[in-house]
């Protein structure tokens, strides 16, 4: 469970990092620059405490998948990037991915445990 927190906070940092980029103007403004260094660098940190506990393919498709649509749905929202049925199509596609590599894990899992 701590592994999953772990990854959460590293998911919600990186898209924090992330926003900061953009606003920062390259590297322009100091503040912004400062929190994509935080933010970046607490993603990091916390990808690696996950990692423990969670398989790297696993932990790595959920962390740039999950951060991926969040980051597109934050692009859409306060930035009034363009939002199309490809877009959509696309993060679900991010999504529904990310759900069939944790099934397969947990699948393998589950097998391991039965034999």
């Amino acid at each position: 469970m701590k592994g999953y927190i772990a990854l959460g906070i590293s998911i919600i940092s990186e898209v924090f990092g992330t926003t900061m980029l953009k606003i920062s103007d390259g590297f322009t403004g100091l503040f912004p620059t400062l929190g994509v260094i935080i933010g970046f660098g607490t993603a990091f940190y916390c990808l690696s405490l996950c990692l423990k506990t969670i398989p790297l393919s696993l932990a790595y498709a959920i962390w740039s998948g999950i951060g991926t649509a969040l980051t597109a749905l934050i692009g859409i929202l306060l930035w009034d990037e363009p939002f199309s049925f490809v877009t959509l199509a696309g993060l679900i596609l991010i999504i529904g991915g990310v759900v069939l590599l944790n099934d397969t894990h947990t699948s393998k899992q589950t097998k391991k445990s039965l034999t």
